[in-house]
């Protein structure tokens, strides 16, 4: 059973590096809003296997066109929630996949830059998308699409950022400091 949960469940955990004091600050699925296509495959698929009785002799049709929606439609699901953007004191890293899996991985030092677009529908559903810049020119973590409340998890990387003392402190000026000491 545990060889079939590596298909089945997202485990970052063991991606950390337990050794070294990493742990998982937020952990981030896919919106809600990339699976309406395929939730909306079996939807279409149900049709078609209700419509069966219907179509006389060419049942057959319904029965092949009802499974491909509903293949298509499950896979589609699962792939989305496969996919995982993690933020730790670390490093961000994104791991994504069902039968070959894919994992690309940033350190927080190399993090010169962050982006994030919203797009009209993304501000009215609350998703954005995440753009990192760093130093290297070709980087496997670049494009984080569709995540959820971006605002909040751009918050979040800046503050394990700072945290982490990779970015200089601002200090503020006092206002009864006159002579600039």
């Amino acid at each position: 059973m545990a060889f079939l949960r590596r298909f089945l469940v997202p485990d970052v955990d063991r991606h950390l590096l337990d050794d070294e004091g990493e742990y998982v600050i937020d952990e981030v699925a896919k919106h809600w809003i990339t699976i309406v296509v395929p939730v909306a495959a079996v939807v279409a698929s149900m049709l078609a296997f209700g419509a069966m009785p219907w179509m006389g002799p060419w049942f057959w049709a319904g029965l092949v066109l009802g499974a491909a929606l509903l293949v298509y439609g499950l896979l589609g699901i699962h792939r989305q929630y496969m996919d995982r953007f993690v933020v730790t004191n670390m490093r961000v890293f994104r791991v994504h996949g069902i039968l070959s899996q894919h994992l690309a991985t940033m350190p927080m030092t190399r993090i010169l830059d962050i982006s994030v677009y919203q797009p009209f529908f993304g501000r009215l559903a609350g998703y954005g998308h995440f753009v990192f810049e760093s130093a290297a020119q070709d980087q496997g973590l670049r494009d984080i699409k569709y995540v959820g409340h971006p605002e909040e998890r751009d918050l979040t990387i800046q503050r394990t950022i700072q945290r982490a003392g990779l970015r200089s402190m601002v200090r503020r000026a006092d206002p009864d400091d006159r002579d600039g000491n």
